[in-house]
């Protein structure tokens, strides 16, 4: 049946007595498809019955459904034509593990970062009303777990303050984000999953004694007394918000009807659905972690997944545990990730310790703050893509304080396979402007642990820790010091190869190349790259050229952080920047996107030779002028 659906149209036609099979053939192909390549599983074979209800309610792109977050809109590629190119999902020259303009007209944004979809349903029910369509809706489908995010609620605050904007808004509730949901808003829902309606309550009261219309009349007049009592949602209602719910999300005909609802209401509307995450396929139901939220390759019938082998994650969460056993004051945050950026051991042994602040980074690093002020000293894990939500807090609220907080950053640079928005590109040059702030880059896994103690031993200022996702790098060690930095490989005076962290292997692969171009390299790994050593100015200037390599963009990162310092000394020597292009970069495997933006050691050696060439040329014809 699922390959009859061709798009929305078709599952608009079929019958009531066929979306079950329909809805079993999907979640069989999520799990197959998941389990060859791994994916988002446990979030779409939650929302199986409710994206074909939304399908069947609205009419996509004109109603464009918007997924907060994206990976769970699996089943949306599916029912909107994009079923032959589901085998090849997350792989190179395949689809994206999230909604992708450039894949279809359905999917309107390319959403990946959590608690943005209201204020984008927001705008475009603004458009429509401004541009007299008012027979179009937005529609923002956003999980209970982004809802902890206080962008979520400063949408929230808009959309009711417009009684006829037409927005729809369905809660996918289903007690988590990647872990199980905390905190008040966690709680409040948990009881509206369980609470009877004061509606049925009322209409108890009025079949009972109805021939006493006043009494039901006072009784209906103190309805959001009984409304507190007997069904939180006030907590909506009270914003502006129509409330419809909560919806058993399973039960797809329930779910048309409680959307057909929302949608002839013409206003703000929020949708309740209770969903399973990971439901049809029990070991994702039986998973105490996650639910299968982000598995890789599985086996199908067990559930068991293939060993990943020793990744840069779990180097630093057993360091963490180490250090937190020496120092008392140690305390780790994590923004609803607790087990993706390894704080679970750290939690486990010491809950009182820990802080899951929900899916709200900033929130994060400010309260980060007031547990530095308070005598501690917290490490803030994320992933590095994410930090750019909390840029100002970091800025303003820890740095300007000169706070002792360390924010570890997981699968800096290239991450790959999930595509544009979470490769962790940008850290690197957005952190050069913050002052007093540090930054240490790993090159391998001992090198993280020695820099995650330092780091912390910091007391006058911001630390920032950042690596890569994947198998941990095999150790490079050090052949001698310059200043505070490792020197990797020593060399004559042609070129200064700065290798920035994990580059290292692929610059001392480039060193043994240029050897053979009768090109002499040195190789050097700051560690630290913002303060940048001062003995890197004696060292560039013994030789004609620098090459800085790095895993971020290469637009203030450190290559110009390393210009502008020889700039300020007087050192006139070149600096080459090897880094990520300035764009958004379709999803592959970090080896893949690595080689095709030339930072593997063959492509470096070549763009160093062509580099050295030009210059020699420059030195022996200088221009002239006519």
């Amino acid at each position: 049946m699922l390959g009859s659906v061709e798009g929305p149209h078709d599952v608009k036609r079929l019958d009531v007595e066929e979306l079950p099979r329909l809805a079993n053939e999907i979640r069989d192909l999520l799990v197959d498809s998941c389990s060859r390549f791994g994916g988002h599983l446990g979030p779409n074979l939650g929302v199986v019955e409710l994206t074909i209800a939304l399908h069947r309610v609205f009419d996509s792109p004109r109603d464009p459904i918007i997924w907060d977050t994206g990976h769970q809109a699996y089943v949306h590629k599916l029912l909107t034509g994009r079923l032959a190119g589901f085998g090849a999902l997350k792989q190179e020259g395949g689809l994206s593990g999230y909604p992708s303009q450039a894949e279809s007209e359905h999917d309107f944004v390319e959403n990946s970062h959590a608690s943005t979809a209201l204020s984008y349903a927001d705008g475009l029910g603004k458009a429509f009303k401004l541009r007299g369509e008012r027979d179009r809706t937005a529609v923002a489908v956003i999980g209970d777990g982004a809802l902890t995010g206080g962008m979520a609620w400063e949408a929230l605050n808009n959309i009711a303050a417009v009684k006829d904007l037409p927005v729809v808004i369905v809660v996918n509730d289903n007690g988590r984000s990647y872990s199980p949901t905390i905190g008040g808003l966690a709680s409040h829902l948990a009881k509206l999953r369980v609470t009877r309606r004061y509606e049925d309550f009322l209409e108890y009261v009025k079949e009972k004694i109805g021939n006493v219309p006043v009494l039901y009349d006072a009784l209906h007049g103190f309805k959001k007394g009984v409304k507190d009592i007997l069904a939180p949602q006030v907590m909506f209602e009270d914003l502006g918000l129509k409330y419809v719910g909560p919806i058993d999300g399973h039960d797809e005909q329930a779910m048309e009807a409680a959307l057909r609802t929302a949608r002839d209401f013409r206003g703000p509307v929020i949708v309740h659905a209770l969903t399973q995450k990971g439901r049809g396929y029990s070991p994702a139901e039986n998973h105490d972690e996650d639910q299968f939220h982000s598995p890789g390759a599985f086996d199908r019938v067990t559930g068991a997944e293939k060993p990943k082998g020793r990744i840069w994650t779990d180097v630093f969460s057993e360091e963490l545990v180490r250090l937190g056993k020496d120092r008392e004051d140690i305390v780790a945050i994590t923004a609803a990730m607790l087990h993706p950026t390894g704080l679970a051991a750290f939690r486990d042994a010491f809950p009182e310790r820990t802080y899951d602040v929900g899916i709200a980074e900033q929130h994060a690093l400010t309260s980060a703050a007031g547990l530095a002020l308070g005598g501690l000293h917290p490490v803030v894990a994320v992933y590095a893509t994410f930090l750019n939500r909390a840029f100002d807090q970091l800025l303003m609220d820890v740095a300007l304080h000169r706070l002792p907080v360390t924010v570890v950053l997981d699968r800096a640079g290239v991450t790959g396979d999930d595509g544009a928005s979470h490769n962790g590109m940008w850290d690197l040059s957005i952190l050069q402007v913050v002052p007093g702030l540090r930054i240490a880059v790993p090159r391998d896994g001992r090198r993280l642990a020695e820099l995650l103690e330092e780091a912390v031993s910091v007391t006058d200022g911001p630390t920032v820790v950042r690596f890569p996702k994947g198998p941990v790098a095999e150790p490079v060690e050090a052949v001698g010091k310059l200043g505070e930095m490792d020197v990797l490989r020593t060399g004559d005076a042609d070129v200064l190869i700065v290798a920035v962290g994990p580059m290292a292997r692929a610059c001392l692969d480039a060193a043994v190349l240029l050897d053979a171009q009768g090109i002499s390299a040195t190789v050097v790994d700051p560690r630290w790259v913002k303060p940048l050593d001062e003995a890197l100015v004696l060292a560039a200037g013994a030789h004609r050229m620098v090459a800085v390599v790095e895993d971020n963009g290469r637009v203030g990162g450190v290559g110009d952080a390393v210009a502008r310092l020889l700039r300020d000394a007087d050192v006139d020597v070149p600096v080459r920047t090897f880094g990520i292009p300035q764009e958004f970069l379709d999803h592959a495997k970090r080896a893949v996107i690595l080689g095709r933006v030339g930072l593997t050691g063959q492509d470096l050696a070549r763009q160093i030779t062509e580099a050295v060439a030009r210059r020699d040329q420059q030195v022996r014809s200088p221009s002239t002028r006519n």
